[in-house]
Parts: C-alpha cells; sequence; structure tokens
C-alpha cells in the first residue's frame, strides 16, 4: 500500500476567547470555532499503533487552547502565534491550514461567524 499523504484533523474546537477590536469584544468575549489540519508522515504509526511515531492530537488541543486564552485585537495575529507555536512544538509538522471563526461577530449583520483562513508551510 503507499500511503500519499497524511492529516491530522481538529475540526469545529470551541473556545471562549477574548479577541476583537472593539473595547467590549475584550471585556465580554465572544464564542471562536478553530478547524485545523496538519499536514504530517503518521505512516510508521498506522503501522506501530504506537502514539510517540504520530503528534498526539490532545498536544496539539493543548496549543490551541494556551494561545486562545491570550487576548488579541486580530484573529490574523491568533492565527499566525498557533501556527508558529505548532511548527515549533512538533518538527514533524509540514503544513498547517487553521480556520478561526467569530460567532456572531459585533457587525450589525445577520451572521452565523466571520473568521480567517491561512493556509501555512514550513520553511
Amino acid at each position: 500500500m503507499n500511503i500519499n499523504s497524511c492529516h491530522i484533523l481538529l475540526k469545529n474546537v470551541l473556545f471562549f476567547a477574548h479577541h476583537g477590536v472593539a473595547p467590549q469584544e475584550m471585556v465580554t468575549g465572544n464564542e471562536f470555532y478553530i478547524d485545523l489540519r496538519l499536514k504530517t508522515d503518521f505512516k510508521h504509526a498506522a503501522v506501530t499503533d504506537e502514539l510517540d511515531d504520530t503528534i498526539s492530537y490532545a498536544d496539539i488541543y493543548a496549543i490551541l487552547k494556551q494561545e486562545m486564552e491570550i487576548p488579541s485585537k486580530l484573529l490574523e495575529h491568533v492565527c499566525g502565534r498557533i501556527a508558529t507555536r505548532l511548527f515549533q512544538e512538533f518538527p514533524g509538522i509540514e503544513e498547517i491550514e487553521i480556520k478561526l471563526s467569530k460567532r456572531n461577530p459585533p457587525m450589525g449583520a445577520d451572521i452565523d461567524s466571520a473568521g480567517v483562513e491561512m493556509h501555512c508551510t514550513r520553511s
């Protein structure tokens, strides 16, 4: 069997955090969703069934949680911090796709969420 690519996924990870340009957003907070897709090689883990041969999604979640607890004005900044940290902590990550959405943003629109998406490769 040829395994052409491998990805670890975390979908619709919900956080309550204090991100936003408006001062009230930093005080009251809001709900945010993260979708994360990490390209890494876990072919060996597919054979060995050993956690040491892959990246633990529990460890990935811990980093998301830590970074979401740091208030920021821009979601772009939060995504940049998360991507930088994941690349630093896990040398096996080759690419990162991250979507960060704010539920019901205070912009006077009938909208479920607004957010950003970033695709990064290791340099």
